[in-house]
């Protein structure tokens, strides 16, 4: 999979985000805030291919937690992401 690259993670107001307009002239915006671990994993994955094993080793290397810490927040942190296309399979 790999971050899409039509989205571009900002700074609002000291927030991390994500804007995604509506398409059509339609007022659809969303605004998705990004914590300071997503924006590291979004940062350190940007441009590359990769898949949830990568996120779990990025998330051990940097916070030293334990493997099923890891994979849960991997699974979830690729999840969220999925549900607004933020990344492509």
């Amino acid at each position: 999979m790999r971050i899409n690259n039509k989205y571009k993670l900002r700074k609002v107001a000291g927030e991390s985000v994500v804007i995604m307009q509506g398409a059509y002239g339609v007022d659809l915006t969303k605004i998705i805030s990004f914590n300071e671990t997503s924006e590291w994993l979004w940062n350190e994955l940007a441009d590359k291919d990769f898949n949830q094993n990568d996120v779990e080793a990025l998330l051990m290397s940097k916070y030293e937690v334990e493997e099923t810490t890891a994979k849960k927040d991997s699974i979830a942190w690729i999840e969220k992401l999925l549900k607004y296309n933020l990344i492509e399979q």
